[in-house]
This record gives C-alpha cells, structure tokens and sequence, in this order.
C-alpha cells in the first residue's frame, strides 16, 4: 500500500488553505494523516483559534480509524448516537464525526490517510479539503 507523501502532505494543506481564501472562509486549520492516523503535516492559518488542531485531528482521525468519511460518520452519529458514542469511547474521545473529515484514497481505492479541516462550516471545511486532495493527484470520499 502506498501512503501520502511529505510533498503530497503539503500540497493537501496548501492548496486547502488556498480554496478556504479564495472562497472567503474563516481562517483554517489542516491536518493530514497517514493510514495509522499518525500525523504526517499541519498548519493553521493566522487568525485560527488554538484548539482547532484537536478538531481537525479528531475529524481526519475518525476518518481513517473507521474507514468512513465524515459525512457518513455524522449520518450514523444521527441514527446510531449510542454507537459514535461507544466509538468515541473506544478512541479515547478523538473523533469528531461530522463533515471536514475525508479519506483519501489512492488511484487503486486504497485509504492511504485522511484529511481533516476545521475553522468554517463542516461542509465548507469538506470543499476546502477536497481541493488539496485533488491538487495533490489523490481521491478523496467526504
């Protein structure tokens, strides 16, 4: 299996970072994961509040860590609140299941990592790191 690059890492948050100011969001925070939901890069934007690693972290982590992006991990949380709650247990209170957490895949369907963006709404969020995925050359499934 291959995993995202240092480059590609950069590329994702750039280029996020790029898209949340040109569609005139509130300033972001980035971060990429591997496939073990190690952090391979971050940044947050000047204006961002402190905390928003641990929501970008807690938003790609449930990603990776459940093999479901964001989006369907809010629809769960939506139907299944007891089951997001036994998995938040599980993970030591690190997911956050809602959009701006997105798997990203490789040219083989494979989850390589997850991105995850905080600092506007979650489906903005999910937008700006779409933008990074695919500037980087890589599928992403918000």
């Amino acid at each position: 299996m291959s995993g995202i690059s240092l480059d590609q890492a950069r590329t994702i948050i750039c280029k996020a970072l790029e898209s949340g100011r040109a569609l005139r969001l509130k300033p972001l925070s980035v971060v990429v994961l591997d496939a073990g939901g190690h952090v391979q890069a971050f940044e947050r934007e000047d204006g961002a509040a402190p905390g928003r690693f641990a929501i970008a972290q807690g938003k790609a982590y449930g990603a990776v860590m459940l093999g479901m992006a964001g989006t369907a991990q809010m629809a769960r949380a939506e139907a299944q609140a007891y089951f997001m709650a036994a998995v938040n247990g599980v993970y030591g209170g690190q997911v956050v299941p809602v959009p701006g957490g997105v798997l990203v895949r490789d040219s083989e369907g494979a989850v390589i990592g997850a991105v995850g963006v905080t600092g506007d709404t979650s489906d903005n969020d999910a937008i700006a790191a779409m933008a990074g995925i695919e500037a980087a050359g890589l599928q992403g499934e918000i």
